[in-house]
Order: structure tokens, then sequence, then C-alpha cells
């Protein structure tokens, strides 16, 4: 505690685990960023300059690399810097802030993946209706609630959290996550409560919402011609492999705190080696046409040099 500022800082004891082989773990995580950023940032931009793909399903693409670029911008060049920091200690509030943009865009990407399966399940199951449905005011729309709520519900429990009193000091993690409450010395009920109507509303249902709709696409599609399966599957099997992958680092988020410190420390370094490569790999390589265009923009940058 420092007497003057009156801030309480807290020590991140995730760092100590990697040891003499930090430059290594450096060198891995700043090339993961890297990649992931640039991969992301060209697939949005491809996005934006063409006008074919300037339809709901891209534009909610879009979106999500956009968030996360947003969340990898957000959480990684700190941990770079901590990583071969001497002191690995944070504020209490900029922990509960990291924990805030953590969470708050994690939420985020359920709410547009849930857009995206919305928006299959018009264009495979009710295509004469889908111009009329998922027109752009209606798509900005569902942006807006995607971002919105997940930070405001989010925003009420870091208040909640921000002036309750620490017992312990000490993090055993390599960023704020949802260990952070076990710092306090007392959780309050109302904080508990919401904290679960936040979980139900922003991982349960968007994730309830998803799984019936493809389940509604796949049931459909099995009933119609080869092209309207061809299709379904072209479009609806890389949102299924993210929402997999997603939900299982969502899942491992929940149970971490009951897990013991090294094995934490694995599963988390690997959990942020995977994810930010998720979207722009799945989505660049999956997706026809935005891999066709890849392929061509690397071709002609060969022709170049």
């Amino acid at each position: 505690m420092d007497d003057d500022l009156n801030v309480t800082y807290i020590t991140l004891t995730g760092y100590v685990a990697m040891g003499k082989y930090r430059f290594l773990y450096f060198f891995i995580m700043f090339t993961v960023y890297s990649l992931a950023m640039c991969f992301s940032v060209t697939i949005v931009y491809l996005i934006c300059i063409h006008r074919k793909f300037h339809e709901p399903m891209y534009i909610f693409i879009a979106a999500l690399l956009m968030n996360s670029i947003v969340y990898n911008t957000a959480m990684y060049p700190n941990m770079l810097i901590n990583i071969l920091a001497k002191n690995h200690i944070i504020s209490n509030s900029a922990c509960l802030l990291q924990l805030y943009v953590f969470y708050s865009l994690s939420a985020a990407d359920f709410f547009l993946l849930s857009a995206m399966a919305y928006d299959r399940y018009v264009s495979i199951c009710k295509p004469l209706q889908y111009t009329t449905i998922m027109r752009k005011n209606t798509v900005t729309f569902i942006l807006f609630l995607a971002w919105l709520v997940p930070l405001c519900e989010f925003a009420v429990i870091v208040i909640m959290s921000a002036n309750q009193k620490l017992c312990h000091l000490t993090l055993n993690t390599i960023f704020c996550n949802n260990l952070v409450y076990a710092l306090h010395c007392v959780i309050p009920r109302a904080r508990v409560m919401f904290g679960m109507f936040a979980m139900v509303t922003m991982s349960v249902f968007p994730l309830l919402f998803i799984y019936f709709t493809y389940i509604r696409i796949l049931t459909i599609s099995y009933r119609s011609s080869r092209e309207v399966r061809t299709k379904a599957s072209q479009t609806c099997l890389p949102h299924l492999i993210v929402l997999s992958l997603f939900s299982c680092l969502c899942a491992y988020d929940v149970i971490v705190s009951r897990l013991g410190s090294d094995i934490h420390f694995i599963m988390t370094f690997q959990a942020f080696l995977y994810y930010p490569l998720f979207y722009p790999i799945i989505y660049g390589l999956k997706m026809k046409e935005i891999s066709k265009h890849l392929k061509r923009w690397l071709c002609q940058a060969k022709v170049m040099y």
C-alpha cells in the first residue's frame, strides 16, 4: 500500500513460472500477436474495400475481427512488457480495468457469433425474406447491442468490486481474470447474484441460441437440395469451429480457479497463443470468397517482388 497516493498494488506471480525462458516466451507471444494483428487487419481491410463483401455475413466477420484487434491491443502489449519486467505488479484499478476489457470483449464475441448464426439461419432457411429481414439498419442495431450490452453489464460488476477491501495482494496468474474476486475479504451477495445473471445472459443464452439456430439450419438443409446443403456447410462450418474453440476457452476460464499453479500457467499461456489466431486463420482459410481474394493478393505481391 502506498500511503501517499493511497494506491493498492497486486503482484502477478504467474510470470515467475517463466523463469529463464521468459525471452523465449516473449518471442513466441510477440510473433503470435504480430501475425494475428497482421492477418486480422488484412481481412478487415479486404472486406471494407470490396463492395461484394458489404453483406451482413462479412460485416459480422469484420466486426468479430475488429473486436479481436481491440482485445489483442488491450491485452498483449501489457503482457509482453510484464514478461521482460523484473517487478510484475499492477494497481487494483488497472487490474479491474483489465478484467473489464477482457470479459466485456469476450462477451461481445458471443453476441457477434449469435448475430452470425441468426444471419446464416435467415439466409439458408428464409432466403426470400433475407433482404427484408437483414436490412442495413437491422445489422447496425445488432452490432450496437453486441457491444453495448456486455460493456454495460460488466461495468456494473466492476463498479461493485471497485470499493471492496482486499485481504490478499498476490494473484497467481499473468493477467487479471475472475481470480481477482478471491482477493476480496468479503464477496457481496448482490455482486454474486448479478455475476451469475451476467454469465447467463452473456454466455449461456447466446450459446443456447447459437446451437438451436444451427440445429434448425442443419435440419432444414438435410431436407433440402444438395446446393442448399453445400451452401450451409461452406458458410456454417467456420462459425461452428470458432464457436467450439471459443466455448472451450470460456469453459476453462470458469474452472481456472480450481487448477494448480503449474497447470494454470500452462493452459493460460496456450490460450493466449491460440486465441488471437482463431478468427483470422479460420475465416481467412475457410471462407471461400475471402480465401480467394487473399490468394490473389499473395500472387500479386510475388509478381511485384
